[in-house]
């Protein structure tokens, strides 16, 4: 039970996780319930930026500080790692790439096909 109340108490105490979530569901809903594929790429951005803010909100610390030396001071306190925040810093120039790419292949869709709808390019295959 007191395991529980720990998980408990810790999303409490930590609102991003219930941000992320939220952003995540979203984005599963556009990507689930959206026929456009315009709308579908938008939830799948939905999806990677509440990734990437799930990410970060792991690296934060009660208290810690940035991990640059100051000469002269040696605190206590904990250092922030940084590989997260680099890390998603990756991530998210891959998601922009990756977004820009696949906003040219809709163009060309579009152009070609005239409509973007799921259901209507599905029906044009067959």
């Amino acid at each position: 039970m007191s395991a529980e109340c720990s998980a408990l108490a810790v999303l409490e105490a930590r609102y991003e996780y219930w941000m992320t979530g939220a952003l995540l569901l979203l984005g599963l809903y556009a990507l689930v319930a959206k026929r456009n594929l315009v709308k579908k790429l938008i939830g799948l951005n939905i999806v990677q930026s509440a990734t990437i803010l799930f990410f970060l909100s792991l690296g934060l610390k009660a208290g810690g500080r940035i991990p640059i030396i100051d000469h002269g001071s040696f605190g206590t306190s904990p250092y922030i790692s940084p590989l997260p925040h680099v890390l998603m810093l990756t991530a998210i120039v891959v998601m922009v790439a990756t977004s820009g790419v696949a906003f040219a292949l809709l163009i060309r869709i579009y152009r070609r096909y005239g409509t973007l709808e799921e259901d209507r390019l599905l029906g044009l295959e067959r």
